[in-house]
């Protein structure tokens, strides 16, 4: 606001000094006349910014009043500014408006003036000075307005760019928590519901024998070593850049340790493998770990002896099928707890292209998860028709 003030108090002091020195019409009035047509457009000058329409409208009423009085040059010349602030600050349809208007005045002033004068160089001057005090500073301001214009488009659509990457980055970690946070209850659950289960059936029992307690600690103390490892396991691949060496994954090869320690939780369990074991992508091989592995856990949460768990290795696919009697009264059924562990399993066979059903079976009292996933990359879908399993690709 400093500048504005000083940039009004200087243009009108030249004015002053243009008046002064006689540039203006002598129309036989006294010269402080003049000086108010250019305090006026000075006012224009000192809220051009703020209300450009209201700096137009007093150098219109200053510029018309001069023309009776003078006119005067450095009303004229402040005048310009006034044009200048309206195209540039003010509304759009004003801007093309003012272009158009003034324009028209040029070309009509200098022919009426050439009609008056009798004169076509009276026409040409006259026409030409019109264009400079009307036309240029409307032109000018306009191509200004564009470039400022397009550097605000410019800033928006950095600033939207900018918004859509970081809306990335939080999908992107949504996802990697989620990812994370179902690893860690793959990974952990299994163990822990072990020791849970082994623990309460130590301490409720009384009749067990010191043997018998010895068995059931060291199971409790394997479970919590292995799920300690696998948790340093975990930490490791998220640690793991470049090209240092991959930490240990686990393998749907180790099918037959998952199976085991629920073996030595207390559930009859047993395991087949059909087909060929072959390696099939990473991917692949730690979703149908992670979903064997959660199966059994649900098992020895909800259901009883015994588990019966199937592997098939086939051309184009891996199935994997987990059975188990439903627990007593159907009270422990695997989808009578918080779901999170079903919902993991989907998620994990559909991130893979593969498929996952879990419910009831045919069989009446048995609960069985079945999951089918690809050897390779190609996606399928799969249907249970009670009997066995279709596969379309």
């Amino acid at each position: 606001m400093k500048w504005v003030v000083l940039g009004v108090v200087l243009a009108f002091a030249t004015g002053v000094v243009l008046i002064a020195g006689g540039a203006y019409i002598e129309r036989g009035l006294p010269g402080w006349v003049l000086v108010v047509p250019l305090a006026i457009t000075c006012a224009g000058v000192l809220v051009r910014q703020r209300a450009p329409l209201v700096s137009l409208g007093l150098g219109v009423v200053a510029v018309t009043l001069d023309a009776f009085v003078g006119p005067s040059l450095g009303t004229v010349l402040v005048f310009t500014d006034n044009l200048y602030a309206a195209v540039l600050y003010g509304p759009a349809r004003l801007a093309r408006v003012l272009l158009g208007v003034t324009a028209t005045l040029a070309v009509v002033g200098g022919a009426v003036a050439g009609f008056i004068a009798e004169d076509w160089r009276v026409l040409a001057v006259i026409g030409i000075q019109a264009g400079l005090v009307l036309v240029t500073p409307v032109t000018t301001a306009l191509v200004l307005r564009e470039q400022r214009d397009r550097a605000a488009a410019e800033r928006a659509r950095a600033e939207q760019v900018a918004h859509l990457a970081e809306l990335d980055r939080q999908a992107a970690v949504a996802a990697e928590r989620t990812r994370m946070a179902r690893e860690l209850h793959d990974m952990i659950a299994n163990h822990f519901s072990a020791i849970a289960i082994q623990s309460t059936a130590a301490l409720s029992r009384t009749d067990l024998d010191p043997g018998t307690v010895r068995k059931v600690m060291e199971s409790v103390r394997e479970n919590s070593v292995k799920g300690m490892a696998e948790m340093r396991s975990m930490i490791g691949l998220l640690r793991q850049e470049g090209e240092e060496p991959e930490a240990t994954r686990p393998r749907l090869a180790d099918a037959e340790t998952l199976v085991e320690r629920v073996t030595r939780a207390g559930l009859a369990a047993g395991l087949r493998v059909d087909g060929v074991p072959r390696e099939v992508p990473a991917s692949v091989d730690l979703a149908g770990y992670r979903i064997l592995q959660e199966a059994l856990t649900n098992a020895l949460k909800y259901g009883d002896s015994p588990v019966d768990v199937v592997v098939s290795y086939e051309a184009a696919r891996v199935v994997i099928a987990v059975e188990n009697v439903v627990g007593v009264d159907g009270m422990r059924l695997p989808g009578a707890g918080a779901g999170a562990g079903l919902i993991g399993m989907r998620e994990r066979a559909s991130l893979v292209g593969g498929s996952l059903e879990a419910g009831l079976h045919s069989q009446p009292g048995r609960w069985r998860v079945l999951a089918v996933l690809p050897a390779s990359d190609d996606h399928f879908s799969v249907t249970d028709n009670g009997g066995g399993v279709a596969v379309s690709r």
